[in-house]
């Protein structure tokens, strides 16, 4: 594979979208996956693109990630976003935070560390000592983001052949306090292998949890293209009833997606080709046909 190539793809959550709401899922897809991509242009590594490109996500209130997350049975948020470097298997991971601006800052900042998951106020004690930003007060409900089971997320391909994996979100509308789903568990709801390629996943997370569905679809890509190997969902989804979307970047950049939810909310770009925002499965054409 060439030096100079490099994709990028990014996810707004596998779930039902309101018509009303699907312009501004593409456009926020696009949007995360352009800053994302304009890192991978310049060289950039693909950690920062894939922490850039998911801050984007936090930061418009559309997604259940971030400013947009939805309330627990207490009437609170509780954020959770994990992010794994292909090059060195490194993973950095908060659970059940309240006061992270952008939880996968903190996320990102944890790869250098010892810990590979941090919850609640250890998480926060960690970013406020790196001198990232922690809020006085716990993040405030989304009022537009849809309740439900979906994940923000971005897998990234840079230039020198190395991979990132990333995810955010805001949990389960109503379910109890503490709740941790699939988003900050590797091999749950992301992975990245530089040997492999990456993944991220959106959808019923603890469906997503028990199946081990990210480890599924990167063994799959030992063997298959990434377009094929995402597939390799479906048969475990219809075995828990559930339902759930994945993204996925191969070792020679190949872009792959599937989902058996009604929408599923991503957008791609390559070094070949321009940003490509899309909400559903049928509007996707695998260019590597």
């Amino acid at each position: 594979m060439a030096d100079a190539l490099w994709s990028i793809i990014v996810h707004g959550g596998a779930r039902t979208i309101a018509p009303d709401r699907i312009d501004a899922n593409r456009a926020g897809c696009a949007a995360a996956a352009e800053a994302g991509a304009a890192v991978l242009r310049r060289g950039g590594s693909a950690v920062d693109a894939a922490r850039i490109a998911v801050c984007i996500l936090e930061d418009d209130p559309t997604f259940n990630a971030g400013h947009g997350s939805v309330a627990n049975a207490a009437g609170e948020v509780e954020m959770d976003a994990g992010i794994m470097d292909g090059a060195t298997l490194a993973v950095g991971a908060v659970a059940a935070v309240q006061r992270l601006r952008n939880p996968i800052e903190t996320a990102a900042a944890m790869l250098a560390a010892p810990p590979v998951l941090l919850v609640g106020a250890g998480a926060e004690c960690f970013a406020r000592d790196l001198g990232l930003p922690v809020m006085d007060q716990p993040v405030e409900v989304g009022d537009v983001a849809s309740p439900g089971h979906d994940t923000v997320g971005c897998v990234a391909l840079d230039r020198a052949g190395h991979f990132a994996a990333a995810t955010s979100t805001g949990g389960l509308a109503g379910t109890m306090p503490g709740r941790v789903g699939d988003a900050p568990l590797p091999g749950g709801g992301f992975y990245a292998d530089d040997m492999i390629g990456g993944v991220s996943l959106s959808g019923d997370g603890e469906a997503i949890a028990r199946l081990l569905l990210g480890a599924r679809v990167m063994r799959a890509m030992e063997e298959a293209p990434a377009a094929e190997a995402a597939r390799a969902i479906h048969g475990p989804l219809h075995r828990l009833g559930a339902e759930a979307g994945v993204i996925a970047i191969d070792a020679s950049g190949r872009i792959g997606l599937a989902h058996n939810s009604e929408h599923f909310a991503v957008a791609f770009a390559s070094a070949d080709t321009g940003i490509k925002a899309i909400t559903h499965i049928d509007e996707w054409t695998d260019r590597n046909d």
